[in-house]
């Protein structure tokens, strides 16, 4: 998770939009090895970690409030 928090970090826009799910300056990065998913802002400096959620959850409920 350390070094995808650093990658986030210095590129920031490496996630994608996933606008269905999180509107505004959400991006979502899957992470390497794990069934997991970092959704951050990007608008912030250091992007903003808002969420790591298991990627079989039911996202549209769990993100719900990023709409």
């Amino acid at each position: 998770m350390g070094a995808a928090a650093e990658r986030i970090g210095n590129h920031p826009q490496i996630g994608v939009r996933r606008p269905e799910l999180a509107r505004g300056p959400y991006r979502f990065v899957a992470l390497t090895g794990y069934p997991y998913l970092i959704i951050y802002r990007e608008d912030r400096m250091p992007p903003v970690i808002a969420r790591i959620v298991h990627g079989v959850r039911d996202l549209p409920r769990v993100l719900r409030d990023l709409l």
